[in-house]
């Protein structure tokens, strides 16, 4: 007996019904990001495992639990990117794009973590990204949350809140730091398994817990934003003034830390009460020192990144995209008609570049047919029956409640359609 073979846990297969809504959420992204004067990037799956030990933080979750690293056939130890960030700014260093005028990068892939599978939590998942080399001043901080407002309302999304807070400089967070373990050294016993962890190697980390125990705790502890000086409290206000200014609703978190070591300033998450715990959907911020503490010179950087399957079931759960596979079925019925359907379809294909135009294939009766038609999701059935065929002329029946069915010439057809699909 052949041994079934099934999929790896965690990870999942994209599957025909739920494609186009990826393509959507894709293309719809980089005509977002083009808007604004970004350009794609691509970088390896595969990176050196000590690459992101470096830049995510070698006490973090991700490094520490989550990360498939591993040593090849070569000796060398390599990794699974686990996210997108660390890659880009390896690539941005390596290729030379840095230190001349500022950058601003997309991309999307998969990315990896062997965490525990759950609604929005695979071990393989898709991220869309930005990230922005060059500019340091809180406007390219406001500029990508209204690129991420107007992403959202272009998918047709609703119902998101953002969330922000600033970390303050490397040294203001070292001050916190030794103030925030005072204060939880005497409460030792009373914090959680993972808490208790986590003070000595991140403490900063215990802010974003989901204890409620802990929680508590933290309502009377020290606030980060006591520790910073003028500038990171001006950058902050001005930040926030701009936000106000653009009509941008947002909540100021204190505890929002974000979970990788290379964040200062500005961090911020949109998030969405539909999807249950795995809500936050889209997440970034700025992170002036991971450039210099990979080349060794300053340069500032700010991005964020977004869930690909979580916004996928985001959209399901909105309807806001579509799920079918065709614009227009073709219907073929009759003695000749699949040859001529064959002809047309391929000159409509010519004619309207991007229009989804699916034919049916193999026969069948008319019943048959538009039951194809149906499950293609398509808003318009192409009639082409025998008798149509000398009089040149095509039959347009709307699928979705659209109207009545008209029957046209056939020279015609390519200019109905495009007022209705381009």
């Amino acid at each position: 007996m052949v041994e079934k073979i099934k999929t790896i846990k965690g990870m999942h297969d994209i599957l025909p019904q739920d494609i186009s809504l990826w393509q959507h959420l894709e293309a719809t992204s980089s005509k977002v990001f083009s808007a604004y004067g970004y350009t794609e990037i691509r970088t390896p799956v595969l990176e050196k495992t000590a690459l992101f030990v470096h830049s995510i933080g070698e006490s973090t979750d991700i490094v520490e639990k989550e990360m498939y690293a591993f040593e090849d056939r070569g000796g060398e130890h390599i990794a699974l990117r686990p996210e997108g960030t660390a890659g880009v700014v390896r690539a941005a260093i390596e290729n030379g794009l840095l230190y001349g005028q500022p950058q601003r990068l997309w991309y999307r892939g998969a990315m990896f973590r062997r965490e525990r599978p759950q609604r929005g939590r695979t071990r393989q998942f898709h991220q869309i990204g930005i990230e922005v080399f060059g500019l340091s001043g809180p406007d390219i901080d406001a500029e990508i949350i209204l690129m991420g407002q107007r992403l959202w309302q272009s998918l047709g999304l609703t119902g998101l809140r953002l969330e922000i807070n600033s970390l303050g400089s490397s040294a203001e967070r070292a001050d916190y730091r030794g103030k925030l373990v005072t204060y939880l050294e005497l409460r030792f016993a009373e914090l959680d398994e993972d808490s208790q962890r986590r003070l000595k190697r991140n403490p900063l980390r215990i802010l974003d817990t989901k204890n409620p125990k802990t929680r508590e705790l933290l309502k009377d502890a020290p606030v980060l934003q006591d520790s910073f000086g003028t500038d990171s409290r001006n950058y902050m206000d001005k930040l926030l003034t701009t936000l106000d200014s653009m009509g941008v609703c947002y909540t100021v978190n204190p505890f929002l830390v974000r979970g990788l070591d290379y964040y200062s300033q500005t961090v911020f998450e949109w998030i969405t009460d539909e999807l249950g715990a795995q809500g936050t959907i889209c997440a970034g911020g700025r992170y002036d020192g991971l450039v210099e503490q990979r080349s060794g010179k300053p340069w500032p950087g700010i991005g964020f990144a977004m869930g690909e399957e979580r916004l996928v079931e985001l959209l399901k759960l909105q309807s806001a995209g579509s799920t079918r596979s065709a614009d227009v079925f073709f219907v073929l019925m009759g003695k000749g008609t699949e040859l001529a359907g064959l002809k047309i379809a391929e000159q409509l294909r010519t004619e309207i570049p991007g229009l989804r135009l699916q034919s049916n294939m193999g026969g069948g009766s008319f019943k048959s047919q538009f039951k194809r038609a149906d499950r293609s999701g398509a808003e318009y059935a192409l009639i082409l029956a025998e008798g149509e065929l000398d009089s040149a002329s095509i039959t347009i029946k709307p699928l979705r409640g659209q109207g009545e069915q008209v029957n046209m010439p056939q020279s015609e057809l390519s200019t109905w359609l495009k007022k209705h699909f381009e």
